[in-house]
């Protein structure tokens, strides 16, 4: 089991609408634990672990570089050099 802490949920909290536009999916940290919990989301410490969770997953990123991968709607930047990766 993960855990998130404050900075990890409120970052998910005020960010949610780049993955989930069409309405907020939580409304509360408490909240906000149980569905990152549920969706298995992870927390990396570097741009390069970004690229290494995306590579295992299989997830396509064909044409990123660099730094590009932290524009993909799954990669939400905590804003401490950590990245919270929630897959909708």
């Amino acid at each position: 089991m993960h855990e998130f802490d404050d900075a990890v949920l409120k970052c998910f909290l005020e960010n949610q609408c780049q993955l989930f536009p069409e309405e907020d999916v939580v409304s509360t940290l408490e909240e906000a634990e149980s569905f990152l919990e549920e969706c298995l989301a992870v927390v990396v410490n570097s741009v390069d672990e970004v690229w290494e969770y995306f590579e295992e997953e299989g997830i396509d990123m064909e044409g990123m570089e660099g730094d590009e991968i932290l524009e993909a709607n799954e990669v939400f930047d905590v804003g401490d050099g950590r990245y919270l990766i929630v897959e909708g």
